[in-house]
């Protein structure tokens, strides 16, 4: 059941002990959707804890190292920035089916909640959660609102992306207003920035590892363990990558191919402009924004390539 603001809060402001669960291959969004909503009920006077199937990457550490939260038997089971069950990873068999709340974005969210806030025209989940703190009057901290900035700016690509709404860059006006204290430009150098060794590498490799198919309109570039062990760098530190795809000229769609595990693969799709690839990604069970979308396929390196060639050509037809 689809909710607003109204409903959020009352269920908010009266649940208790709650678990936040946030997706699998975690990114600035769900992470700053995950402990800024952890944040806002803490103010409630309301003990909860965020939970992940992996683990969160370092360099979001200036937000998770207040840590996840204590142990304790969850009587309330929250969702944010998950458009399905499936992107639980490992908690799917323990909450896929106990989700009561789920505040997300995505056109593809599947409605597997009891209540589902959704906007889907937001910039972010933390976009969400930022006006529903204003609208509930509750304080945002100072901690709360690097979490929420940072998933906005990391969802919109430092604001460049189409995603990115006017009320996205007035929050960030608002915060910087408000907390005189937060060194945003550091953020932004962290999440955009500053990169290790192995990644700068990788980048040096790109036009190598870049493939043209579809005359030209599909690039895809696939990085296996392999070069990853090779290079000395971790599948979350190619997050940010999957937007290189596309700045081929006439490219119209790019995917990022990452080996999460041996042959099994998260392919992140993008859409240089007028391709859905939600869209897409739904036909091969995953999904997204119509811009930004993406799915995980078990195979081979080359089935699985051949697979996902053949699903865009589909869609191009």
């Amino acid at each position: 059941m689809f909710i607003g603001y109204s409903e959020t809060e009352t269920f908010l402001r009266n649940c208790k002990d709650a678990v936040i669960i946030t997706h699998q291959s975690p990114d600035g969004d769900c992470i700053g959707a995950g402990f800024g909503l952890k944040d806002i009920l803490a103010e409630l006077g309301i003990r909860s804890r965020v939970i992940c199937s992996d683990a969160f990457p370092s360099r979001y550490g200036f937000l998770t190292d207040i840590g996840a939260g204590e142990e304790f038997e969850p009587q309330t089971v929250i969702a944010v920035d998950i458009a399905d069950v499936k992107l639980m990873g490992r908690y799917e068999k323990i909450y896929g089916d106990k989700v009561q709340l789920c505040i997300d974005h995505h056109e593809s969210n599947r409605d597997y909640a009891e209540k589902t806030l959704l906007r889907e025209k937001a910039t972010a989940a933390c976009e969400i959660i930022y006006d529903l703190a204003k609208y509930m009057g509750v304080n945002i901290t100072q901690h709360c609102a690097m979490c929420l900035y940072t998933g906005i700016a990391t969802d919109s690509g430092c604001f460049r992306y189409d995603c990115t709404t006017p009320r996205a860059h007035e929050i960030a006006a608002e915060m910087k207003r408000s907390y005189k204290n937060i060194n945003f430009a550091k953020i932004n150098r962290y999440m955009f920035e500053v990169k290790s060794l192995g990644r700068m590498k990788l980048e040096a490799k790109v036009s190598e590892l870049m493939e043209e198919h579809l005359g030209g309109k599909l690039a895809v570039i696939a990085v296996t363990q392999d070069m990853m062990k090779e290079l000395g760098i971790t599948p979350d530190e190619l997050e940010g990558f999957a937007p290189l795809t596309i700045q081929l000229e006439n490219t119209e769609v790019g995917i990022l191919m990452r080996e999460r595990e041996p042959n099994v693969f998260k392919c992140s799709f993008r859409s240089a402009d007028e391709v859905n690839v939600s869209t897409i990604c739904q036909t091969i069970g995953g999904g997204g924004h119509a811009k930004a979308a993406g799915c995980t396929v078990e195979g081979k390196l080359e089935d699985v390539k051949k697979m996902l060639i053949d699903t865009v050509r589909k869609a191009l037809c």
